[in-house]
């Protein structure tokens, strides 16, 4: 039986890297499968860039991001965790010391060193933190696409009930059944983000999650509140929210591990824990979160503020800038940033913002389409790209259409700073959950300000359209060309 296109480009993929042994973890976001590195002098760049169906390759500091593109990455990280025999995102620990076969521990100490050598040139704090982040948050990435879609379509409906338009005794049971759906995930979100946070810092998973749930205060009596020390006021559930998690469970993890070197096998399993979480949740209730509150309360009303303030200056600003963001990887560092704005005030007013970015881009992709139609294999590469980029995933045109052509991607920014201007101009345009963008984002904009995103996006579409028609447009691009068979099975591979 033939392989799937799925397990061929995971076979390519390990044999550009220089094989499976080279690959310390795999895992993947929507549209990348990331690898990390063991050492990056095996890597044959260009093979990989060059395998079928990889859209680009972006080198975050010895993990590899390898875009192919919507649901494709998903199905080849998972083959490429098959081929490797470890479980999808798990750390492999490899004896990088062929000749040491004998003493696996100094084998593994000697891996380290080799690996921590060759990363350290690069190893920036912010990029660390980046890395932290993106382990963190990207694994729950199809969970907030799912349940906020799921909370769109409640919104909807409870929208059409209150302005008498459907039959509340069929349609009110129907809303609630979604709502639960949605609950399952933003209701416990705190949870979920101290379980993952646990698997990046090597801590326990089950005591991450319990000093994630430690943050809504659940055995408080709201008659008898605890104190917040630092203001004198009382503390409240959900105070410090994403960002007070990750911190606590980072402080977890050092407070864990120390106590493994001191503490006897024997009563290891009794000890250890129960030690961890008193003194972790002592400090998360008093300390990290009233400090954690004050840090994501001035995040979110400093940008709230640039938003309203800077009205469509800012916005143009935003909306121009994201898309060099997402061509590094950057963007994933906003989300904890958009979940406090949820948490705070029910929607992220910064999201809709940046999801012009991704509209520009579709302007400019359609000008291109129309001014080099004769370029058989450039416009077949957008027909396939092109419907995912309206839905608001952006990479398969980045990486496969306006990057490699150069100026189209400026174009395309100043089409998304269009957009961008248009949303800040109009304000107060919010998202309620993250994940979605493009016009599938349209049923998470709350309040009946659909009609203003929307606004924004043929705004961008225009913008990023005319931008790139008059000024866009490399000579070269509108040469004709003919698309073979084999160009034509890989433009439906990157699609």
């Amino acid at each position: 039986m033939a392989d799937s296109k799925e397990l061929q480009m995971g076979k390519e993929i390990f044999a550009a890297i220089g094989g499976k042994e080279n690959a310390d973890k795999v895992y993947n976001c929507m549209t990348r499968v990331r690898i990390d590195i063991a050492d990056l002098d095996k890597v044959d760049m260009t093979g990989l860039k060059a395998v079928k169906g990889v859209l680009g390759v972006v080198d975050d500091n010895g993990t590899l991001q390898v875009v192919v593109g919507p649901g494709t990455a998903a199905k080849v990280a998972g083959e490429m965790s098959q081929l490797s025999g470890i479980k999808l995102g798990e750390q492999l620990n490899v004896n990088l010391d062929k000749d040491l076969k004998t003493d696996l521990g100094v084998g593994l100490e000697k891996g380290k060193e080799i690996k921590a050598a060759q990363k350290k040139k690069n190893n920036t704090p912010f990029k660390r933190a980046l890395n932290v982040i993106a382990s963190i948050f990207i694994p729950l990435i199809p969970a907030f696409v799912g349940a906020g879609i799921i909370g769109g379509i409640a919104s909807i409906i409870q929208n059409l009930l209150t302005a008498g338009m459907i039959d509340p005794d069929f349609w009110t049971n129907i809303m609630t059944v979604l709502k639960i759906i949605q609950g399952g995930l933003f209701t416990y979100l705190n949870i979920y983000i101290g379980i993952n946070a646990a698997k990046v810092f090597g801590v326990t998973e089950g005591l991450g999650g319990i000093i994630g749930g430690v943050v809504y205060l659940t055995g408080m009596n709201p008659e008898m509140p605890l104190p917040n020390i630092f203001t004198g006021g009382n503390l409240s559930a959900g105070q410090g929210g994403v960002i007070g998690v990750v911190l606590a469970v980072f402080i977890l993890s050092l407070v864990e591990k120390n106590l493994k070197k001191v503490i006897p096998n024997a009563i290891d399993i009794i000890v250890t824990p129960t030690i961890s979480l008193l003194v972790v949740g002592l400090l998360t209730i008093f300390i990290i979160m009233p400090i954690a509150g004050w840090v994501s309360s001035g995040l979110v009303g400093g940008i709230t503020w640039v938003l309203n303030v800077g009205g469509a200056f800012s916005g143009f600003v935003l909306g121009a800038t994201f898309l060099p963001m997402v061509m590094f990887g950057l963007h994933q560092i906003l989300t904890p940033v958009h979940i406090e704005m949820i948490a705070a005030s029910g929607k992220t007013l910064l999201l809709p913002v940046l999801a012009m970015a991704g509209a520009g881009q579709v302007g400019a992709a359609i000008a291109l389409w129309v001014k080099c139609r004769k370029n058989k294999q450039l416009t077949n590469i957008i027909k396939g790209s092109l419907p995912v980029g309206i839905l608001g995933i952006g990479e398969p045109l980045i990486y496969a259409v306006t990057l490699p052509l150069g100026r189209p991607f400026l174009t395309a920014c100043i089409g998304g700073g269009i957009g961008g201007a248009v949303i800040g101009a109009i304000g107060n345009i919010g998202a309620t959950a993250i994940g979605p963008s493009g016009v599938a984002l349209i049923p998470l904009i709350p309040d009946g300000r659909w009609w203003g995103y929307v606004l924004g996006l043929l705004a961008a579409y225009l913008g990023g359209f005319l931008a790139t028609y008059f000024f866009g447009v490399p000579k070269d691009a509108m040469e004709a060309t003919e698309l073979d068979g084999s160009e034509s099975s890989e433009l439906k591979m990157q699609a």
